[in-house]
């Protein structure tokens, strides 16, 4: 387990030291690039969000709340599962030593 520790560290370093290394010398030798500000005549309005329908999301909340009573019902019976496979496992190993 060790050994794998120790290469996944060096295989790890590795790639670090590569990357910076890699990014570090290019960065050195490219010239800043030219920023160029232009000035735009007009406003643009950004365009208005998307119009609400009340049926549709009274319906998306609707089907929201049927998964959730569906989910919750299933967690609930499995829960219920556990507990009494437990509770038989208890008493079976009390009767049994």
């Amino acid at each position: 387990m060790a050994k794998v520790r120790g290469l996944l560290l060096a295989g790890l370093l590795g790639v670090l030291l590569t990357g910076v290394l890699a990014v570090s010398p290019a960065s050195a030798t490219t010239p800043a690039p030219t920023v160029a500000i232009t000035r735009v005549s007009e406003l643009h309005q950004a365009p208005p969000g998307p119009v609400l329908d009340p049926t549709e999301t009274d319906k998306a909340n609707t089907e929201k709340s049927k998964s959730k009573i569906i989910a919750g019902g299933a967690a609930v019976a499995l829960l219920a599962i556990v507990f009494f496979g437990r509770r038989h496992r208890i008493k079976r190993r009390k009767a049994g030593g």
